[in-house]
């Protein structure tokens, strides 16, 4: 299946789940207020930002999927400025820029999804403007997702939704090229049948990976053995129709998770339970990814779903108070 239709078949089968209800509210809960859009995008130029990454001064960098090309939008709304685009592929309409991390040094790491040899996985973006260069190899019926960079330990871990694992690769040096190996497995992390899409948002936290999957649902925790490889999943919170990415909103476990299909953005409990706390009315639409940064939380919207005439890819931001659970 081209990864187009695979878009498609997330919009037709995640409205088909279930939305399990919203637990009760919790005098812990970080409150999310005052949401603004401030940047439109052209989703007819391909300008669709699938994934966020922040800079030191506040600014977003996004990944726009279908204009393969990495950008950065100022805290103000200003740009967007084109960072990169990545290599031109044989049916660039099946290619699409998804996850993104950021190194320190501004050093940025790119998973691109084309289903060819020569192009699909993770690409090194460096600081000086060269041109872009493929670091990890994913095989071509992998579909490189949420992207996170471990700087201390040099190493990358990659969702895939397609294949239903998390990949990991060392980060090689200038001018190599690494083929990446299974760090975690199993159903908790597959798509199903109805929903060929699984592993999606990835993120580290608090000794282990978390996962989100789509298909499912859920929110996953994998800890990390002393080992650092994969402990036993284990699923922190259930319901979450068209869970896309996330980002935690606290020094716990708390986190904000973009629903893509239904334009929400949720807010998951430690303990599980979650309720809504920004919907289409506040400016989201089709929401993909989420990036806190002290009493800011930036959502960008890619829109895939909405109608034509109604396709409003953005970034919003909201102010947003922390909590410690």
């Amino acid at each position: 299946m081209s990864r187009r239709p695979r878009l498609v078949a997330v919009a037709v089968a995640t409205a088909a789940l279930t939305l399990l209800a919203a637990g009760p509210a919790s005098a812990g809960d970080p409150t999310v207020t005052h949401p603004r859009v401030v940047a439109h995008f052209d989703f007819g130029r391909g300008e669709t930002p699938e994934n966020i990454a922040l800079e030191p001064d506040g600014s977003a960098l996004l990944t726009f999927a279908f204009a393969h090309k990495v950008v950065r939008v100022g805290k103000d709304g200003s740009g967007p400025t084109e960072i990169a685009t990545l290599p031109a592929v044989t049916d660039p309409s099946g290619a699409l820029v998804t996850g993104l991390a950021r190194a320190h040094d501004g050093t940025l790491y790119v998973a691109y999804v084309t289903g060819t040899e020569e192009e699909n996985g993770v690409w090194r973006i460096r600081p000086d403007g060269g041109a872009p260069q493929r670091v990890v190899k994913v095989p071509v019926d992998g579909f490189p997702n949420g992207l996170a960079l471990d700087e201390r330990c040099g190493t990358l871990y990659v969702a895939d939704s397609a294949r239903g694992v998390v990949w990991t690769a060392p980060v090689p040096d200038e001018g190599d090229e690494v083929d990446a190996t299974v760090w975690a497995g199993g159903p908790a992390l597959r798509p199903t049948a109805a929903l060929p899409f699984g592993a999606n948002g990835l993120k580290l936290h608090h000794g282990a990976v978390w996962v989100s999957n789509t298909a499912l649902g859920t929110l996953l925790r994998i800890p990390f053995e002393k080992d650092r490889t994969a402990g036993a999943i284990e699923t922190r919170a259930t319901g979450l129709t068209g869970i896309d990415d996330f980002a935690f909103a606290g020094h716990g476990d708390t986190a904000l998770a973009a629903l893509n299909t239904p334009s929400k953005l949720e807010l998951v409990r430690h303990d599980g339970t979650h309720k809504t706390v920004l919907t289409g009315t506040d400016g989201l639409s089709n929401p993909t990814s989420v990036a806190v940064r002290a009493k800011t939380v930036y959502v960008p919207s890619a829109s895939y779903f909405a109608p034509a005439g109604q396709k409003d890819p953005n970034l919003l931001l909201a102010r947003v108070s922390r909590n410690k659970l």
